[in-house]
Parts: structure tokens; sequence; C-alpha cells
């Protein structure tokens, strides 16, 4: 298991287009790939989940990946992270 912490940095937190890209970027791997904010855990790979975290600006968000392929997923999703100006 490995994680990494990392903070929001797009004005409108991590909303509706931003999950979609973050779930898309964890669906093409087969570890367990979590999202926790505020002391709550959810699954990266369901919109609903990562929807009802309500992640704004300035929020502090950890990736907790648990796996085969647990060192490319975590790579792929920091990736998507700062190429999307998301999160530093």
């Amino acid at each position: 298991m490995i994680e990494k912490q990392y903070r929001v940095i797009e004005e409108t937190g991590i909303h509706a287009r931003p999950a979609t890209i973050l779930i898309q970027a964890a669906g093409k791997f087969d570890s367990n790939i979590q999202l926790e904010y505020n002391e709550k855990r959810v699954n990266l790979k369901s919109i609903m989940g990562v929807m009802s975290l309500g992640i704004g600006q300035g929020g502090e968000i950890k990736i907790i990946v648990d796996g085969t392929d647990e060192k490319e997923a975590l790579q792929s999703i920091e990736e998507t992270l700062m190429k999307e100006g998301l999160a530093v």
C-alpha cells in the first residue's frame, strides 16, 4: 500500500468535470484506489463517492493505493492532478 497527500489548487475544487477525469484515470488500474478528505475515505472509481466529499480549493486530500499495479496507478493519478491543474 502506498499513499500520497496533495493540496487542491483548482478554484472550484474537485467538482464534476475534474472528478470524472480522476475516476477515468483510476479506472485503468486493478488496484484499490481510495481518496481521503476530512477523515472520510471513498473509492476513487466512484463518481458519487468523490462528489459526496465536496472538496474545495485549499483542501488537503490523500490518495491511497493498494494492489499489484499501485505504483503505476499513483503515478498516473498524480500526473492527472498536475496536468489538469487540480492539485500540488
